[in-house]
């Protein structure tokens, strides 16, 4: 486990053989986990006490603002950084202990990545797959093209790694995370300096690899990417664990009210309200009632009024409106106890 390069960024030098990950975890296993996990830097918390479970075969997501503690979480749990206290594990290993036994498993890519500036990515490239302990030699250079090509730079692999940009730079790291299949992969912001063609390949890689059977934890300050490619999440404040869970149960957990599609969004309004719901136009031909009467009576109040009714759902807010409503709430509460 090394910083490659000058570029400050660090990657796992660990893999597994040439095919494919280990055998598929049992129901409830944990790919990784943190038990009051906290990490002090002089007089400051960077992560204060976490809990935290990563399920097998998820596509788990932490969020956070900067300074949040996810970088340094991911770092801890991977044992780059050693923690001022609780404990960690990987792959059903402790950290730091088990690493020697756990990290052929795991690809990685944290804090950007670090490769030689002189050297092509091709080059670049061939030196981290000759750390892959269990990557033969003569498989080196099929691996090496075949994860190039995987991340679009099959046609830039010829070039000197000062001369790529941001994006390409981070497309060099995740192909280096990715040489051989992983049963976990660990992203630290994986589409930061990408263009919207290279963030829908990494969604793509995303699902390959969950598909795969493999567990993959990124983070990511985007919260329409994570909602689109993730399974769990977990956000994070000042260090702290706001929250966790399966995505789609935090999302249920947050809905409220019914999002209508009608012919008339202002007569809708109308209706809805004389029938003693809270009501608003959302977006053109949508309505939401919240409140007041159960469904079929407010239904029965848009027919009544010869409304046309296309169709109804409870309304599920998007990620981005549960995290602000969360950090918000987190904000307030620590105002109030100041």
């Amino acid at each position: 486990m090394t910083d490659r390069g000058t570029g400050g960024g660090t990657a796992l030098d660990t893999a597994p053989t040439h095919g494919a990950p280990g055998p598929v975890p049992a129901a409830g296993a944990m790919a990784a986990r943190a038990v009051g996990l906290r990490k002090v830097f002089g007089t400051t918390v960077a992560v204060d006490g976490i809990d935290l479970d990563v399920p097998a075969g998820s596509v788990f997501g932490m969020l956070g603002p900067n300074g949040s503690g996810k970088t340094t979480l991911i770092r801890m749990l991977l044992g780059l950084t050693r923690p001022s206290g609780g404990t960690a594990e990987l792959l059903g290993r402790p950290v730091p202990d088990g690493l020697s036994a756990t990290l052929p498993d795991v690809g990685a890519l944290v804090e950007g990545p670090g490769f030689h500036p002189f050297l092509s990515g091709r080059e670049n490239l061939r030196r981290v797959a000759m750390t892959e302990p269990r990557l033969g030699r003569s498989e080196i250079a099929a691996a090496v093209e075949t994860a190039l090509e995987r991340v679009g730079l099959a046609g830039a692999a010829g070039r000197r790694f000062r001369g790529y940009s941001l994006g390409m730079k981070q497309r060099l790291g995740l192909a280096s995370a990715l040489l051989v299949p992983r049963r976990l992969v660990v992203l630290d912001e994986p589409t930061n300096g990408l263009d919207p063609s290279g963030t829908r390949e990494v969604r793509r890689i995303v699902g390959e690899l969950r598909a795969g059977g493999a567990t993959v934890l990124l983070s990511s300050h985007l919260l329409a990417e994570v909602e689109a490619i993730c399974t769990h999440v977990a956000v994070l404040q000042a260090g702290s664990l706001v929250v966790s869970g399966e995505l789609s149960t935090l999302l249920d957990a947050g809905a409220g009210g019914l999002e209508i599609t009608v012919d008339d969004t202002g007569a809708a309004v109308e209706a809805l309200r004389a029938a003693g719901a809270t009501a608003f136009t959302e977006a053109p031909g949508t309505v939401v009632a919240d409140g007041g009467p159960p469904a079929p009576r407010l239904l029965a109040a848009l027919v009544h009024a010869g409304i046309d009714v296309f169709e109804v759902h409870r309304r599920r807010p998007h990620l981005e409106e549960l995290f602000t409503r969360l950090t918000e709430d987190r904000n307030d509460r620590d105002g109030e106890s100041a």
